[in-house]
């Protein structure tokens, strides 16, 4: 019993065996496969032509991913931790709303158990366990994570500053009937976004826009230097741990050295 364990154990969690990286594999095109069903499913005329074949593919789906979960659950050495992990709740989340949806009956009820079903789309975060770039991205993005919300902060006031400056110059003849609204249009401009439903018609606003405009390039690029600075630091660190798990030689960059070699074994520098 126990090697069994240990074999779906390697299975399961494992990427370095060709039975892991098969399961991992196997597992990420049935995500991809399941998300296209729920994309498939919310167009009429597919879901009128094709229902029985859309629910027969839902339910495989869904049965794959409930014998994931409880044997995910089962091997864990901590299930609790594992349950209540970001990895776990959306495991649950993959197979919870079809089993949901079976509870409700009726017509009133078609609107909540289409939003119920719509859950299954966060299966596409189970893709994240299976490529290892999102991971290193997911680091980056967490290493981050206090300059991000500096900056965010910084933005909020300049939307909340320009948005009340806006108010008070264009005012409610021109669109601007509220600080709250002259602020979704400080959003929507600083995004460069412009939907053009709420426009200032004096120069001095015309004027202000023009700069919230400028503002919103140059803002757009600052969150992007900080995530690329993050991710160049992560792919440096990794190549470092590389480095020393294989004793990259500093002359000839050659890295197929055994962890007892004490001299390169293309050139003879010493590692």
């Amino acid at each position: 019993m126990n090697k069994i364990i240990e074999k779906l154990e390697e299975v399961i969690f494992g990427t370095e065996t060709r039975a892991g990286k098969f399961f991992d594999v196997l597992l990420l095109w049935i995500i991809v496969g399941s998300i296209i069903v729920v994309m498939l499913e919310s167009v009429q005329e597919i879901r009128e032509q094709y229902g029985a074949v859309l629910d027969f593919f839902e339910w495989s789906f869904t049965i794959f991913f409930s014998l994931e979960y409880l044997l995910r659950l089962l091997i864990s050495r901590k299930p609790v931790a594992y349950a209540t992990s970001f990895y776990g709740v959306i495991d649950l989340l993959a197979t919870l709303p079809t089993y949901i949806a079976l509870f409700f009956a009726g017509g009133s009820y078609l609107v909540v158990i289409r939003a119920i079903r719509l859950l299954r789309v966060f299966r596409i975060l189970k893709l994240t366990r299976q490529v290892s770039e999102a991971q290193s991205l997911v680091r980056a993005l967490i290493s981050s994570r206090h300059k991000i919300f500096v900056f965010l902060g910084g933005v909020i006031t300049l939307v909340i500053i320009m948005g009340t400056m806006m108010y008070l110059i264009e005012g409610g003849e021109n669109g601007f009937t509220s600080i709250p609204r002259s602020i979704y249009w400080a959003v929507v401009t600083i995004t460069t976004v412009g939907y053009g439903d709420i426009a200032p018609h004096t120069v001095v606003g015309q004027a202000f826009a023009a700069i919230l405009m400028l503002l919103g390039y140059a803002i757009i690029a600052v969150p992007t230097g900080i995530v690329t600075a993050e991710i160049a630091g992560e792919v440096l660190q990794r190549e470092i741990q590389l480095r020393k798990e294989h004793k990259s030689c500093h002359v000839c960059d050659t890295d197929d050295h055994d962890s007892n070699d004490k001299f390169c074994k293309h050139c003879g520098t010493k590692l």
